[in-house]
């Protein structure tokens, strides 16, 4: 049995690395909870965000967590194109050809990235991202503090912009009755548009954050987007602060996982417990939007 001090700090940075699923999840919840859409090319989004963040550093010298934004900002550039020429025309159409279009452009996406960075394994290498913080006995890695603070108030102020602002009560209206929505004046496609620009742009960000935690390949998006799936389900379709609990309650369950089965069956619990949740609560823990 793992000592005290181990436990405690297992579980301390389950509930920081938690908010980085957050953020990561961020996008795929409000594109549920907006446009109806599994956006099954979301892992891709964040895998793409770390590679950006990779060569902003190798091309720029500009350190990754400085160039958080100008990532985000070239993320949600370029999915706006895809929601644009490949999900505006199947509007209406039910939803599985958008899923599957959007399984398509994530096949498409890994094969890019091994064509243009090759299958290598990369990670994006700071000082900080192997630096520990010590508070008493407590051990976590600073880019897991790092990662949850970026991750608190980019989902706070995506909280701001949904609940504060006139382009939220277009989301807001847009997710509850499209119809309705169109009818008093709310251009739907534009919302869809750039709704789906935002998900990818959080996306982008943390996987930018994910790349300097750890390690990845072209194909590690699959990995993340059942992990994000995960937290979704733990937060509630669209509920933007509840993706913050879901997360945080993955990673400490992750961690307690790895306590007590070993390191490897981390991933294994937070697959159980997403099934679990998803059997007696399909709509989440904290089902409504926010």
């Amino acid at each position: 049995m793992p000592s005290l001090d181990v436990v405690a700090s297992s579980l301390a940075s389950g509930f920081f690395l938690g908010g980085i699923y957050a953020l990561t999840a961020l996008g795929l919840s409000l594109v549920l909870g907006v446009m109806r859409l599994v956006n099954l090319a979301h892992g891709e989004f964040l895998i793409l965000g770390a590679y950006a963040g990779l060569f902003l550093l190798k091309w720029t010298g500009v350190d990754p967590l400085a160039g958080l934004l100008l990532v985000g900002l070239a993320v949600g550039l370029l999915a706006y194109p895809i929601h644009r020429f490949l999900l505006t025309p199947l509007r209406g159409k039910g939803p599985e050809a958008p899923m599957m279009t959007m399984f398509g452009v994530s096949i498409i996406m890994q094969n890019l990235f091994i064509l243009l960075f090759s299958a290598d394994t990369r990670s994006i290498e700071r000082d900080y991202a192997t630096a520990s913080l010590s508070v008493g006995p407590v051990t976590i890695a600073w880019i897991y503090v790092i990662g949850f603070a970026v991750s608190v108030i980019a989902i706070g102020l995506v909280h701001l912009l949904v609940s504060r602002t006139a382009f939220g009560r277009d989301l807001r209206a847009s997710a509850v009755d499209p119809f309705a929505a169109a009818i008093v004046g709310v251009d739907v496609q534009r919302v869809h548009a750039a709704t789906f620009a935002l998900g990818a742009a959080c996306a982008g960000i943390g996987g930018t954050l994910i790349g300097i935690a750890f390690s990845f390949t072209p194909s590690s998006g699959a990995t993340y987007l059942l992990t994000n799936f995960a937290v979704v389900v733990l937060g509630g379709m669209g509920n933007i602060m509840g993706t913050l609990l879901g997360g945080v309650t993955l990673g400490i369950m992750q961690s307690l996982g790895g306590i007590v089965l070993g390191d490897g069956y981390r991933d294994l619990v937070g697959m159980v417990l997403f099934l679990i949740v998803l059997a007696i609560r399909p709509t989440g823990l904290l089902a409504g939007k926010s």
